[in-house]
C-alpha cells in the first residue's frame, strides 16, 4: 500500500497543541493509517462508517469520503454503505450524510469493473481509459500491461497502462529520418531511461522527448500503477527494435 503522510496536525495546532499534533500526524496517521493487516479501502470505509455512527458530519467526514473515493470506493458501493448502516445508527445520520457523499461522487461516477481497488483508482484518476490487456507486445514487457487506442490516423498515439513494478524491455526507435517517440504521462508515477543515463522519473504532465536511435525503456515504480500516452512520431523507414529485459538490479535501483 502507498504510505499514507498526514500533515493536518502540525499545519493547524504546532504553536497551540504539538503534542495533540503529533497524535494525529504521527500515530493514527503515520502507524495506524500505514498498519498493513487492513488494506487502505477497508480502512476509508471503517472511518467513514465510524464518523456517521458518531454523528459527525464536518469537515472531518468530507476529508474521509474524499479519501475512500481515493482508494477506489466507488459511487454505488458508498450508497449502499450508508444505507446499510443507516438501519443500525438510525436513520436522519443517513440523510445527512448523503449530501456530503453526492458533493464527492455523481451518480454513476466511475464505477469501473475492475476488481483490484489500486487499478480501479488508477483508472479513475485519468480522462483516458485503461484498455486492454497488451497481448501481442506482452513478451517485451516484465509485468502486465495494457493498451488503449486513442488515435490511429495521421498521428498514432495510445495510452499505455503498467501496473505496479511493470516496464517494457530496452528497445531502439529506428528511422532514416524522423522519427522516435513522445511519452506523456498522464496517472500514476513512473520511469524512462536512456542507456549510459540515470532514469528520470514521470509524474502526470510530465512529457519526454526520445529520438530515433536511441535505446531506452520506460514503465511504472515499483509501487504504483502508471499511465502515459505514446506519441508516435512520423520519419522514413521507421521500425522498431526490441532488446533485453531490464534487469533486476537495474530496476532495483530506482529511486
Amino acid at each position: 500500500m502507498k504510505k499514507i503522510i498526514q500533515t493536518a496536525g502540525r499545519n493547524a495546532l504546532t504553536d497551540f497543541s504539538p503534542e495533540f499534533a503529533h497524535f494525529n500526524d504521527d500515530i493514527l496517521f503515520g502507524e495506524n493509517w500505514n498498519n498493513q493487516d487492513i488494506d487502505l479501502k477497508t480502512r476509508s470505509i471503517i472511518t467513514v462508517v465510524a464518523l456517521m455512527s458518531s454523528g459527525i458530519t464536518d469537515s472531518s467526514l468530507i476529508y474521509h469520503l474524499q479519501n475512500a473515493k481515493a482508494h477506489g470506493v466507488t459511487q454505488k458501493e458508498i450508497a449502499a454503505i450508508i444505507t446499510h448502516v443507516a438501519f443500525y445508527v438510525g436513520w436522519p445520520k443517513g440523510w445527512a450524510v448523503f449530501p456530503l457523499a453526492k458533493e464527492v461522487w455523481q451518480p454513476e461516477e466511475g464505477d469501473l469493473p475492475y476488481e483490484d481497488a489500486a487499478m480501479r483508482a488508477h483508472a479513475k484518476s485519468m480522462f483516458f481509459p485503461i484498455g486492454q490487456p497488451n497481448d501481442a507486445f506482452a513478451e517485451y514487457f516484465v509485468g502486465q500491461s495494457y493498451l488503449a487506442p486513442i488515435s490511429t490516423d495521421q498521428i498514432g498515439i495510445f495510452n499505455v497502462t503498467f501496473e505496479p513494478g511493470c516496464r517494457n524491455n530496452w528497445h531502439i526507435h529506428h528511422a532514416k529520418n524522423g522519427g522516435g517517440q513522445i511519452l506523456v504521462c498522464v496517472a500514476g508515477r513512473g520511469f524512462y531511461q536512456e542507456e549510459g543515463k540515470e532514469a528520470v522519473e514521470m509524474k502526470p504532465g510530465d512529457c519526454i522527448n526520445i529520438p530515433a536511435e536511441v535505446k531506452h525503456w520506460h514503465g511504472a515504480a515499483p509501487d504504483e500503477w502508471f499511465s502515459h500516452l505514446a506519441i508516435e512520431v512520423s520519419g522514413v523507414d521507421c521500425s522498431n527494435e526490441w532488446c533485453e529485459a531490464v534487469s533486476e538490479k537495474e530496476y532495483g535501483n530506482l529511486k
